[in-house]
């Protein structure tokens, strides 16, 4: 029985594109969804597609200032570099209508939330958003406005009360703990890369929460070299444990594949397969602990062919209620299709060929691992703020 799933789409998502040599190439997004068309799993039933438009200032407003705003239109129009606002930077080169297609990202972040949020479908996919990093009043790593914040913010204009943010890509979401770090309505967690080896250098398990929200923000700092059975075992300390405790109204997720072992811009060393758990878990999550309503937005991956295409295909067709064996071969016309688009030949199927598990938490703390102790840092840290002992 497949599950409802809306997926917010238009060809000109593709548009947010800061240039050839830089690593956010969007014809990552562009083979994902031929993969996943090629493999059925737009056809599954209860998965249905939601017209985007752009978010408007009224909306962006709700999160970025908006002389930020007029900055981005300025600098998509004259292709100036504003300096003030990180617009230019190698990160985030200035672009033609870069508010545009930025504003269209952010547009189908919120138009997933909507059909959550109105009943119009149980889950809701923007698979180009994700863009986590930006900040109220500056860009900020390959991110010029924050979709996945703004989805957050639009749920609680609408009068939600609890909405958790639960964030694993490899890079800290430093952006969207920013902008709620004082807001005990949404429970911020992010499970990422130490900052001690990667941008942004935030995200310490330390980072709790402001005066009124202490507790709400949650960081789990990996260190570089964590694989699947690390990854998952830090997972499943943390996540299901809050998500319980909180019973949020709405889950939203951010789901960045750069922890790959592929991925050129980070350390960890996830496979295929241990990624495909995480999106089994959160869906399980989001079932159990938020009524079954879960805004999935894409991130971070910058393997544009071995790794992004299968990863999010393996998340959307888990989102649709009928996820493929890892044993799925790849159509011929896709592994076609991302030759001509890319040059390079694809995989042929959708497995790293690993079968990974995990010891739980639970069963014993090595206090000589690294990864150990930086899952209990984070329990250490937030659980007593809401009223689960850390040391269970």
């Amino acid at each position: 029985m497949g599950c409802s799933l809306r997926v917010a789409w238009d060809e000109a998502l593709t548009t947010y594109n800061f240039g050839p040599q830089h690593p956010l190439a969007p014809v990552r997004v562009e083979l994902t969804m031929a993969l996943a068309r090629e493999l059925g799993v737009f056809d599954a039933p209860g998965v249905s597609f939601a017209d985007v438009e752009p978010a408007g200032d009224d909306l962006l407003e709700l999160i970025h200032d908006p002389g930020y705003i007029a900055a981005v239109k300025r600098a998509g129009s004259t292709l100036v570099p504003d300096d003030p606002y990180c617009l230019g930077t190698p990160d985030n080169p200035v672009f033609p209508h870069m508010h545009d297609a930025a504003a269209l990202i952010s547009g189908a972040s919120v138009a997933a939330a909507s059909a959550v949020w109105n009943g119009e479908a149980e889950h809701a996919a923007n698979i180009a958003g994700g863009l986590h990093h930006s900040m109220p009043k500056s860009a900020w790593g390959f991110c010029v406005y924050n979709d996945a914040a703004l989805a957050v913010a639009w749920l609680l204009e609408q009068g939600a009360k609890r909405v958790a943010y639960v964030d694993v890509d490899v890079h800290h979401g430093d952006g969207v703990q920013t902008m709620f770090y004082d807001d005990p309505r949404v429970l911020t967690i992010s499970l990422h890369e130490s900052p001690l080896t990667l941008f942004p250098g935030t995200g310490r398990p330390d980072e709790t929460g402001g005066p009124n929200a202490e507790g709400y923000a949650v960081n789990v700092a990996l260190p570089a070299g964590t694989n699947d059975r690390m990854w998952l075992r830090a997972f499943h300390a943390v996540v299901p444990p809050l998500l319980h405790e909180f019973q949020p109204e709405v889950l939203v997720t951010q789901q960045g594949c750069d922890t790959h072992a592929l991925d050129p811009l980070a350390n960890l060393m996830l496979s295929l397969d241990g990624q495909r758990q995480t999106y089994a878990a959160l869906h399980r999550l989001a079932k159990e602990t938020a009524g079954g309503r879960w805004v999935l937005l894409g991130g971070g991956g910058y393997e544009l062919v071995q790794v992004v295409p299968r990863a999010w295909t393996h998340l959307l067709a888990e989102a649709a209620g009928v996820p493929l064996a890892p044993d799925t071969a790849t159509p011929a016309a896709w592994r076609d299709f991302a030759l001509e688009r890319t040059g390079e030949h694809a995989p042929l199927s959708m497995t790293d060929g690993r079968s990974p598990d995990h010891a739980p938490f639970e069963e014993g703390l090595d206090p000589d691992d690294p990864v150990d102790r930086a899952i209990q840092a984070t329990r250490k840290a937030v659980f007593p703020c809401h009223g689960i002992d850390p040391t269970l």
